[in-house]
């Protein structure tokens, strides 16, 4: 047996995909991808953080849609949490405090600022200042 390296496959360039390779790639990709490739695309739009980009301690502003909302006391006061997702991953909103906001609901897109917090190993965003994005708004 040699101890000679194999030669490395070279890599191939990469290219912008046209018109008509991203139509492909559409009709393949499932609803889920679909979703979280259009909101990726909105955060990015409206200059927003990525979620799976923002760390301990980091002030964010984020944007995506909330897909449950609880109420779920801690340590003894009420407290409003929500899950935000922005296609890349998703984070806690908690409102300590509230029992419940009009306009935060499952399926509503928001954009959110504050500082990260890590919580149980999830990202949680305590009491943020908010935005809800209007209801039927494509972008």
């Amino acid at each position: 047996m040699s101890a000679e390296p194999r030669p490395e496959k070279s890599a191939k360039p990469v290219r912008q995909a046209g018109r008509f390779r991203r139509m492909i790639e559409r009709l393949s990709s499932s609803q889920e991808e679909l979703h979280s490739a259009e909101l990726q695309e909105d955060a990015e739009a409206a200059g927003c953080t990525r979620i799976c980009d923002s760390h301990d301690r980091e002030i964010v502003k984020v944007t995506g849609t909330l897909r449950t909302v609880t109420l779920r006391p801690r340590a003894g006061v009420p407290a409003l949490e929500a899950e935000l997702f922005d296609g890349s991953a998703a984070l806690d909103v908690v409102w300590l405090g509230r029992r419940s906001i009009v306009g935060i609901e499952p399926g509503r897109r928001m954009i959110a600022s504050g500082r990260i917090a890590m919580s149980h190993g999830r990202r949680v965003l305590f009491n943020p200042k908010y935005e809800l994005r209007p209801l039927g708004q494509e972008h």
